[in-house]
Protein backbone atom coordinates (compact mmCIF):
# COMPACT_ATOMS: atom_id res chain seq x y z
CA UNK A 1 0.00 0.00 0.00
CA UNK A 2 1.35 3.43 -0.97
CA UNK A 3 2.24 5.89 1.76
CA UNK A 4 -0.44 8.58 2.17
CA UNK A 5 0.45 12.10 1.07
CA UNK A 6 -1.30 13.76 4.03
CA UNK A 7 -1.78 12.90 7.72
CA UNK A 8 -4.44 13.83 10.24
CA UNK A 9 -3.25 15.70 13.33
CA UNK A 10 -3.57 12.44 15.31
CA UNK A 11 -1.43 10.52 12.78
CA UNK A 12 1.16 13.32 12.76
CA UNK A 13 1.25 13.30 16.59
CA UNK A 14 1.87 9.53 16.59
CA UNK A 15 4.60 9.82 13.98
CA UNK A 16 6.34 12.63 15.88
CA UNK A 17 5.84 11.06 19.31
CA UNK A 18 4.12 14.15 20.75
CA UNK A 19 0.61 15.01 21.97
CA UNK A 20 -2.25 16.05 19.71
CA UNK A 21 -2.22 19.51 21.33
CA UNK A 22 1.47 19.94 20.52
CA UNK A 23 0.83 19.17 16.83
CA UNK A 24 -2.08 21.65 16.78
CA UNK A 25 0.20 24.32 18.31
CA UNK A 26 2.91 23.50 15.76
CA UNK A 27 0.42 23.96 12.91
CA UNK A 28 -0.88 27.26 14.32
CA UNK A 29 2.64 28.64 14.74
CA UNK A 30 3.74 27.52 11.26
CA UNK A 31 6.27 24.92 12.48
CA UNK A 32 4.26 22.34 10.48
CA UNK A 33 2.50 23.00 7.18
CA UNK A 34 -1.21 22.16 7.06
CA UNK A 35 -4.48 22.92 5.35
CA UNK A 36 -8.11 22.40 6.38
CA UNK A 37 -10.67 20.19 4.69
CA UNK A 38 -14.16 21.59 3.98
CA UNK A 39 -15.21 19.80 7.19
CA UNK A 40 -12.62 21.80 9.16
CA UNK A 41 -10.15 18.93 9.72
CA UNK A 42 -6.44 19.67 9.42
CA UNK A 43 -4.36 17.73 6.94
CA UNK A 44 -0.60 17.81 7.29
CA UNK A 45 1.72 16.90 4.38
CA UNK A 46 3.81 13.81 5.17
CA UNK A 47 6.78 15.72 3.71
CA UNK A 48 6.39 18.43 6.39
CA UNK A 49 6.38 15.84 9.20
CA UNK A 50 9.33 13.95 7.68
CA UNK A 51 11.33 17.21 7.32
CA UNK A 52 10.76 17.94 11.02
CA UNK A 53 11.86 14.39 11.94
CA UNK A 54 14.99 14.71 9.76
CA UNK A 55 15.88 18.03 11.45
CA UNK A 56 15.37 16.41 14.85
CA UNK A 57 17.62 13.45 13.95
CA UNK A 58 20.37 15.79 12.74
CA UNK A 59 20.27 17.59 16.11
CA UNK A 60 20.38 14.39 18.16
CA UNK A 61 23.72 12.73 18.86
CA UNK A 62 23.73 8.95 18.63
CA UNK A 63 22.76 7.08 21.79
CA UNK A 64 26.22 5.48 21.98
CA UNK A 65 27.56 8.95 22.75
CA UNK A 66 25.56 9.00 25.98
CA UNK A 67 27.59 6.51 28.09
CA UNK A 68 28.33 8.33 31.36
CA UNK A 69 27.80 11.75 29.81
CA UNK A 70 25.35 14.35 31.07
CA UNK A 71 22.82 15.04 28.29
CA UNK A 72 22.09 18.78 28.06
CA UNK A 73 19.32 20.26 25.89
CA UNK A 74 19.43 24.03 25.31
CA UNK A 75 16.45 25.95 23.90
CA UNK A 76 17.60 29.40 22.80
CA UNK A 77 16.41 31.32 19.73
CA UNK A 78 19.37 33.73 19.45
CA UNK A 79 22.00 32.16 17.12
CA UNK A 80 24.83 34.14 18.79
CA UNK A 81 23.87 32.80 22.23
CA UNK A 82 23.51 29.27 20.81
CA UNK A 83 27.10 29.48 19.58
CA UNK A 84 28.25 30.99 22.89
CA UNK A 85 26.67 28.09 24.82
CA UNK A 86 28.30 25.52 22.53
CA UNK A 87 31.78 27.07 22.50
CA UNK A 88 31.85 27.77 26.25
CA UNK A 89 30.46 24.42 27.39
CA UNK A 90 32.60 22.38 24.98
CA UNK A 91 35.63 24.29 26.33
CA UNK A 92 34.92 22.95 29.84
CA UNK A 93 36.01 19.45 28.72
CA UNK A 94 33.34 17.85 30.91
CA UNK A 95 31.48 14.66 29.90
CA UNK A 96 28.55 16.57 28.36
CA UNK A 97 26.44 15.86 25.28
CA UNK A 98 24.91 19.10 23.96
CA UNK A 99 21.79 19.50 21.85
CA UNK A 100 20.67 23.01 20.88
CA UNK A 101 17.26 23.97 19.46
CA UNK A 102 15.74 27.38 18.77
CA UNK A 103 12.15 27.09 20.02
CA UNK A 104 9.81 25.35 22.45
CA UNK A 105 8.31 23.01 19.84
CA UNK A 106 11.72 21.63 18.91
CA UNK A 107 12.49 21.39 22.62
CA UNK A 108 9.40 19.24 23.21
CA UNK A 109 10.25 17.05 20.20
CA UNK A 110 13.80 16.49 21.50
CA UNK A 111 12.56 15.67 25.01
CA UNK A 112 9.99 13.29 23.49
CA UNK A 113 12.71 11.49 21.57
CA UNK A 114 15.24 11.36 24.42
CA UNK A 115 14.70 13.24 27.70
CA UNK A 116 17.83 15.19 28.68
CA UNK A 117 19.37 15.14 32.15
CA UNK A 118 19.25 18.96 32.19
CA UNK A 119 17.17 21.38 30.10
CA UNK A 120 18.47 24.96 29.83
CA UNK A 121 15.70 27.18 28.50
CA UNK A 122 15.25 30.75 27.35
CA UNK A 123 11.75 32.03 28.17
CA UNK A 124 11.15 34.48 25.32
CA UNK A 125 11.11 32.50 22.07
CA UNK A 126 8.90 32.69 18.96
CA UNK A 127 6.13 30.12 18.42
CA UNK A 128 6.07 28.33 21.75
CA UNK A 129 7.85 30.23 24.51
CA UNK A 130 9.76 28.70 27.41
CA UNK A 131 6.85 29.13 29.84
CA UNK A 132 4.51 27.00 27.72
CA UNK A 133 7.19 24.41 26.94
CA UNK A 134 8.02 23.98 30.66
CA UNK A 135 4.32 23.74 31.59
CA UNK A 136 3.92 20.92 29.04
CA UNK A 137 6.99 19.13 30.41
CA UNK A 138 6.01 19.46 34.08
CA UNK A 139 2.52 18.10 33.26
CA UNK A 140 4.20 14.79 32.34
CA UNK A 141 4.89 12.74 35.51
CA UNK A 142 7.63 10.77 33.70
CA UNK A 143 9.67 13.98 33.33
CA UNK A 144 9.25 15.25 36.90
CA UNK A 145 12.89 14.48 37.79
CA UNK A 146 14.39 16.29 34.79
CA UNK A 147 16.40 19.33 35.93
CA UNK A 148 15.29 22.57 34.30
CA UNK A 149 17.32 25.79 34.32
CA UNK A 150 15.85 29.03 32.99
CA UNK A 151 18.15 31.82 31.80
CA UNK A 152 16.24 35.05 31.24
CA UNK A 153 16.43 38.85 31.25
CA UNK A 154 13.15 38.87 33.23
CA UNK A 155 13.40 39.28 36.98
CA UNK A 156 12.62 36.32 39.26
CA UNK A 157 9.34 37.76 40.64
CA UNK A 158 7.92 38.40 37.15
CA UNK A 159 8.91 34.88 36.07
CA UNK A 160 7.22 33.28 39.10
CA UNK A 161 4.11 35.46 38.66
CA UNK A 162 3.80 34.13 35.10
CA UNK A 163 3.44 30.62 36.50
CA UNK A 164 6.86 29.01 36.24
CA UNK A 165 6.95 25.92 38.51
CA UNK A 166 8.90 26.57 41.75
CA UNK A 167 11.27 23.61 41.18
CA UNK A 168 12.86 25.33 38.16
CA UNK A 169 16.29 26.96 38.73
CA UNK A 170 16.30 30.59 37.56
CA UNK A 171 19.43 32.43 36.40
CA UNK A 172 19.59 36.00 35.02
CA UNK A 173 21.11 36.96 31.68
CA UNK A 174 23.85 37.57 30.66
CA UNK A 175 24.35 33.81 30.73
CA UNK A 176 26.01 32.99 34.09
CA UNK A 177 28.32 30.24 32.82
CA UNK A 178 30.09 29.99 36.19
CA UNK A 179 26.80 29.09 37.95
CA UNK A 180 25.72 26.73 35.17
CA UNK A 181 29.07 24.94 35.30
CA UNK A 182 28.74 24.55 39.09
CA UNK A 183 25.22 23.15 38.68
CA UNK A 184 26.40 20.61 36.08
CA UNK A 185 29.45 19.62 38.16
CA UNK A 186 27.05 18.92 41.05
CA UNK A 187 24.92 16.70 38.80
CA UNK A 188 28.00 14.82 37.55
CA UNK A 189 29.26 14.30 41.12
CA UNK A 190 25.85 12.99 42.24
CA UNK A 191 25.83 10.55 39.33
CA UNK A 192 29.20 9.10 40.35
CA UNK A 193 28.17 8.48 43.98
CA UNK A 194 27.22 4.86 44.69
CA UNK A 195 23.46 4.43 45.08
Amino acid sequence: MAEPEFLSTRQAAQRLGVSLGTVQNMVESGALEAWKTTGGHRRIPVASVDALLARRRSLTPSTQEGGGRLDILITEDDPTLQLLYQMTMEGWELPLSLRVVDNGFEGLLQVGQRPPDVLIADLMMPGMDGFEMIRHLRANADLARMDIIVVSVMDRDTILQRGLPPDVTIFAKPIPFHEIKGFLLGRLAARQRPA
